[in-house]
């Protein structure tokens, strides 16, 4: 059976909440479980452990998926607050993922890496954030609405010839879910753009240039959230065979 390790969500001590109050929680959304959970794969979900500890872990999964969830901190890729106390993001999260990342690259396992995730593979590759799009980039289009989630929606352009045009063929209008209000600012070394939103060249899909067999890609969107979605949407479970494809087996 393929083992898919997915990187963990973290819910800090909170007094206020009924369940675990005192405690620290890690987790996974439910649709990312199940998207993983395709016939034949193990999903994992990696604890937060000492190098020592997590490395046998690591060595005992065949590829890794990287969630959203929240923003990545300012600090992570050497910026200060836009808005001070706004957006301040994750830092404990992101050095967690950081080393699963860094993880992945060195033993050249596959990376599928998904909204927040897509943002932190720039990051692990020297690239910037924007910190909120609607405050440095006003002319952008909407991509995030907290009412609508999930069902607010833009169309992507792919690069021709690259790997999403591989996976879906040349489609006239392809369309995504947009539910982050984060994004590229400066590509990383070693990306290749996959897809950018054409309204306003938001870049939507990213691969890593050298790795091997191509096995590193990250989207903006939620893949998970579309599966056994009518169209518009992309077909999720295409990306995520193409993910699989790349396992060594």
């Amino acid at each position: 059976m393929v083992k898919i390790g997915i990187s963990s969500c973290f819910m800090y001590p909170d007094p206020s909440r009924i369940v675990f109050g005192p405690k620290s929680l890690a987790y996974v959304e439910s649709d990312m479980f199940a998207y993983v959970a395709e016939e034949g794969v193990l999903p994992v979900l990696i604890p937060d452990l000492p190098y020592h500890r997590l490395e046998p872990i690591l060595e005992a999964l065949d590829g890794f998926v990287f969630q959203g969830g929240t923003d990545l901190a300012p600090q992570t890729y050497g910026e200060t607050p836009i808005v001070a106390g706004r957006w301040p993001g994750d830092p404990y999260r992101d050095k967690y993922e950081l080393k699963i990342m860094d993880y992945a690259f060195r033993k050249g396992k596959p990376v599928l890496a998904i909204c927040r995730g897509f943002q932190l593979l720039n990051v692990y590759c020297g690239g910037t954030l924007y910190q909120d799009i609607a405050t440095q980039l006003p002319e952008a289009t909407i991509h995030r609405d907290a009412q609508k989630y999930d069902t607010l929606v833009h169309q992507i352009d792919f690069v021709p010839g690259t790997s999403l045009e591989q996976i879906y063929g040349r489609l006239p209008k392809p369309i995504v879910n947009s539910v982050h209000h984060q994004g590229i600012k400066t590509l990383g070394e070693n990306l290749t753009i996959l897809a950018r939103c054409p309204v306003d060249g938001i870049i939507e899909a990213v691969e890593v240039s050298d790795a091997p067999d191509k096995n590193i890609i990250g989207v903006q969107w939620h893949p998970e959230f579309s599966v056994g979605r009518s169209t518009p949407f992309l077909d999720p479970l295409k990306l995520y065979s193409y993910f699989l494809s790349k396992i060594k087996k």
